[in-house]
């Protein structure tokens, strides 16, 4: 195969805005070969922007069986996310799927053990993965510069909206129509990164999810939770869509010293001697270790989504390693679960969480809702 003959799921925003770049010729070795939606504004939007060779299907699995395609791009509302995945992981086809990976762990599981009986490539579009200030955080960590993780911290509260923005469509923040909120919507790649750049997952949660806190909505808009990790090391993480103006603040500390990312700036208050090494060996009364403070050189543009599409079709052409493999997406949504999870039991949540009783308590959210026809 020298090109991949791509078909993209959903026509909304994310969906369309693939596309452009894909027809603008900046992913190289792929080629637009059809789209599918069932609403009549993407059909519409297909008919006016894409060309008599881009074939344009309503359902999906006619579209995975024309024979026209090599992969797809998954962009459509989240609960669909792991039923299209299984469809083309049946017909032999690789997978790109935007986030998050679904709205519950059970399906994303499912979806895992499909992709592990083929040999496609499967890829989670964190686009934040190619991001070169994360990149350059788990570097750090990778390499032993921090030493073993202590403390973990992320603010992240500059996801601002309105209730406008909530009333523009009915199915917006709502549990039938999305799952969730801001852990779901807003937070996918923070929770993903969270993870990703120290290289592990905590063990337990304790989290205090608010719903409708601050704007008419059913489901959560403000969180705090606290996690422990297996090494004895905590984290917090505090995020909302109700605060003006918001923060974006991560620190990771460690044996060696600390990392803090804020206003795309990687800080570097560097130990000159472990606080190990230190604590073992000071005898005084008051002391502590002599820090350097150091901007951390931070080189190039994050290629965003281009980079994560461009690597997804570099592994199907040429066996490059993926940068977000598909089964990963199942981390950051095992967290915003956790999350939702100890709040609805109001007690602490093992990883990996129970996904049965998961499901029970979303199911009787979608039950409750007043909405739950959207």
């Amino acid at each position: 195969m020298q090109v991949m003959r791509l078909g993209v799921i959903g026509l909304g925003n994310m969906g369309k805005g693939h596309i452009r770049y894909i027809l603008n010729g900046e992913v190289k070795g792929v080629k637009l070969a059809a789209v599918c939606d069932s609403a009549p504004q993407g059909l519409e939007w297909a008919k006016e922007n894409l060309s008599d060779e881009v074939l344009v299907y309503t359902e999906p699995g006619d579209m995975m069986s024309s024979g026209e395609i090599d992969g797809v791009l998954i962009a459509t509302p989240h609960y669909s996310h792991p039923e299209l995945a299984i469809a083309a992981f049946e017909k032999n086809l690789h997978v790109l799927c935007e986030k998050p990976a679904g709205v519950y762990t059970k399906q994303v599981r499912e979806m895992n053990d499909a992709a592990a009986k083929t040999d496609v490539k499967f890829s989670m579009m964190y686009n934040q993965r190619t991001n070169p200030i994360y990149k350059k955080l788990k570097d750090l960590v990778v390499n032993g510069d921090l030493g073993e993780i202590r403390r973990t911290n992320w603010i992240i509260t500059n996801w601002y909206r309105s209730q406008s923005y909530y009333d523009s469509g009915t199915w917006r923040a709502t549990w039938a129509g999305e799952g969730g909120g801001v852990l779901l919507n807003q937070d996918p790649h923070q929770l993903d990164l969270w993870q990703w750049t120290i290289g592990m997952m905590p063990t337990r949660v304790r989290a205090f999810c608010y719903f409708g806190k601050h704007r008419n909505i059913e489901v959560e808009d403000d969180v705090t939770a606290f996690v422990e990790y297996e090494n004895g090391a905590t984290g917090v993480f505090v995020t909302s869509t109700g605060e003006a103006p918001g923060t974006n603040r991560l620190e990771i500390s460690g044996d060696n010293g600390k990392v803090v990312i804020e206003n795309n700036t990687l800080t570097f208050y560097r130990l000159r001697q472990s606080e190990r090494e230190f604590n073992a060996n000071f005898k005084g009364g008051f002391g502590s270790p002599e820090c350097w403070k150091c901007e951390v050189p931070v080189h190039g543009e994050n290629p965003d989504h281009k980079g994560i599409m461009q690597n997804w079709v570099n592994a199907i052409l040429h066996g490059e390693e993926l940068i977000a493999p598909g089964a990963e997406g199942i981390k950051g949504l095992m967290l915003s679960n956790a999350m939702l999870l100890s709040t609805w039991t109001d007690n602490w949540v093992d990883l990996p969480i129970d996904e049965e009783l998961y499901l029970s308590h979303l199911n009787e959210k979608i039950a409750a809702s007043p909405k739950k026809g959207v």
